[in-house]
């Protein structure tokens, strides 16, 4: 399996639809597979994508988790806890959620030149309706985490279908989107959500 030097059209394609995207909804099943697992986890939930790069990731089942991208952190928020943890999107400290969050953002390049700026094409395949290629970070830091990603996306309306990381341990996360919509118009409180007093704001990763 080698670097995929010419694209096919069909991705061409897909970049090039990437421009009409302003807004983006849908349902998400995320699949977490360990090697000490025998049974993958599996929650569900809601995603908000807003060009160019910010987000909203609900979890609704089993546990309501809220992440939330700002200018340069991720607010992720467990209502039933009360609790709020600010990771930093900047240096190497940057927590768990920035390689959720690597995974749509991958899923939207703004063109080309982006997605070729940040990933080596490894490979690109086709199955029925839906095309897949296999990303490879180009940088050193980001290959010893995460070697590979996989984009999957609908040829007959480029619509985003599935996501797929996975770890230098072997685990994977893999978001299946379902119920998609483009463009609708989102209020502005989805990305700067307001935390009332009852809350505690934790930074994990600070020193």
């Amino acid at each position: 399996m080698g670097y995929a030097a010419e694209l096919n059209p069909v991705v061409q394609d897909w970049l090039s639809a990437q421009t009409n995207i302003q807004t983006w909804t849908a349902d998400v099943t995320q699949i977490r597979t360990f090697k000490t697992l025998s049974q993958p986890l599996t929650s569900t939930g809601h995603v908000w994508f807003a060009a160019p790069n910010r987000f909203r990731w609900e979890i609704k089942n089993p546990l309501p988790t809220i992440a939330v991208r700002q200018p340069d952190h991720v607010l992720v928020i467990y209502p039933r806890l009360k609790r709020a943890e600010r990771y930093p999107l900047t240096g190497e400290r940057t927590g768990p959620w920035k390689e959720t969050l690597a995974l749509l953002e991958a899923g939207f390049p703004g063109s080309r030149a982006e997605l070729e700026s940040r990933f080596r094409i490894f490979s690109q395949s086709r199955e029925d309706d839906v095309y897949q290629i296999m990303l490879q970070p180009k940088a050193a830091a980001a290959r010893r985490m995460m070697p590979e990603i996989r984009i999957a996306f609908s040829t007959k309306d480029f619509m985003l279908r599935a996501t797929e990381l996975q770890f230098t341990d072997g685990s994977r996360i893999r978001n299946e989107f379902s119920n998609a919509k483009l463009n609708p118009r989102l209020e502005e409180n989805l990305f700067t959500p307001r935390l009332d007093g009852d809350y505690r704001i934790v930074e994990p990763l600070a020193k």
